[in-house]
């Protein structure tokens, strides 16, 4: 890190991230720490900067661990829009797998939505999950990320 420049790390909810190798490219690109969080160890891309956080089992400790690890230029990947909000809370930024951006305008729907879909879900109106996981998804990912780096650095 260069004098005078912001330090960013990237903390991942690790569990069921399916674009671990495309962080570690962003991160090795500009010199950045990742720090995958999971329940049990798992194998990792190889990177610059990249740490592995087990954290003891239970529902929430790998949230537990990034939203109290996490500051103001840091990134959190997740698909968890509960963590993703105590990360914007902390004034974060959090991103979805699939790139999209959670910020304070939209994560109220966000939660809602996720609340909605479960409550279908138990009652049988609804079936399945989220959208299997798409190669668009991916190049949508990689363009966040790198958004939200240059945006941290910028100051935006």
């Amino acid at each position: 890190m260069q004098p005078g420049e912001i330090a960013i790390r990237i903390l991942v909810d690790a569990d069921a991230c399916p674009v671990k190798d495309e962080i570690v490219r962003v991160a090795d690109r500009h010199g950045l720490p990742v720090v995958f969080v999971s329940n049990t160890w798992m194998r990792l891309p190889e990177g610059v900067s990249v740490e592995r956080r087990i954290v003891p089992e239970g529902p929430d400790a790998a949230d537990d661990w990034i939203a109290d690890a996490i500051g103001q230029t840091d990134i959190c990947v997740t698909q968890d829009i509960p963590l993703a909000g105590r990360c914007l809370k902390k004034g974060a930024r959090a991103l979805s797998p699939t790139g999209r951006p959670f910020t304070p305008d939209n994560i109220g729907m966000a939660l809602a939505v996720r609340d909605l879909k479960a409550h279908l879900r138990e009652t049988g109106d609804m079936r399945g999950g989220p959208a299997p996981f798409a190669r668009g998804d991916r190049s949508r990912f990689l363009q966040a990320l790198e958004q939200a780096v240059q945006d941290i650095r910028r100051g935006r």
